[in-house]
């Protein structure tokens, strides 16, 4: 019996959730042909792409002139058949974004933009995503909009600087179990950001993405997932202490 596929607005968030980078595309601020551009994305607790720009870069030229952006989230790097991967162009308007929480979590997925987060040539900026077009493999081809795609931002959005911060500071051999789980190898893997729908983890320049089995919404909520996690990874084998 097979299971049947997840709702498109899901499979979008997800690969939001895990990529941390993608292409993204302006229109050239001189009329000229639609630039495409590499970029290091973050999302917020609601799945709203976050980006560090600099002012100097052409895309951010572009942008202020016209607001109007596509980003492409591509995971088919690496298959033997690349066409049946799932990749999703999520389209929106973007804008400087001045709370210094979705900086704090745009610097932990990405840890080495702390060294220029703080010059004045570089603004953060969020993505108000309007639609995306989802193509998860033969047949699997979808225009989807926003309400699809973005969740409410649960209570858990207020504690999570909390939550990382207490498994990476005491439970420490569960992320390292967690990884495992993934089929991730070695040691060194911290937790970087949680949300309502799984963690994400990082190793040097590795990153994972620990799906939860049902959506949380609370710092409680999420502790006793992380614990159902650990115990499911030691039946695997671990040895991490809780």
């Amino acid at each position: 019996m097979t299971s049947e596929p997840p709702e498109p607005g899901q499979t979008i968030r997800r690969l939001m959730r895990e990529l941390p980078r993608a292409a993204l595309g302006t229109l050239q601020a001189d009329g000229g042909a639609p630039y495409v551009s590499l970029v290091m994305a973050a999302v917020d607790p609601s799945a709203r792409p976050l980006l560090l720009l600099s002012d100097l870069a052409d895309h951010t030229r572009n942008l202020r002139a016209d607001p109007r952006v596509s980003l492409l989230f591509d995971a088919t790097v690496g298959l033997d058949s690349p066409l049946t991967g799932s990749r999703a162009s999520v389209q929106g308007r973007i804008a400087r974004c001045d709370e210094p929480e979705a900086l704090r979590r745009y610097v932990a997925r990405h840890p080495d933009a702390a060294t220029y987060a703080g010059f004045r040539d570089f603004n953060l900026y969020r993505v108000e995503v309007e639609r995306a077009h989802l193509v998860a493999g033969f047949g699997r081809i979808h225009w989807i909009g926003a309400e699809r795609i973005l969740v409410p931002t649960a209570e858990l959005a207020g504690r999570e600087a909390d939550v990382v911060g207490h498994m990476n500071n005491d439970h420490a051999n569960a992320i390292q179990l967690y990884a495992r789980l993934l089929g991730r190898s070695g040691e060194g893997w911290r937790m970087t950001g949680v949300d309502a729908e799984g963690a994400d983890l990082r190793r040097g320049g590795e990153t994972a993405r620990l799906p939860f089995g049902t959506p949380v919404h609370s710092a409680d909520e999420c502790r006793i997932e992380l614990v159902r996690l650990v115990k499911k990874a030691r039946a695997t084998g671990g040895t991490a202490q809780a």
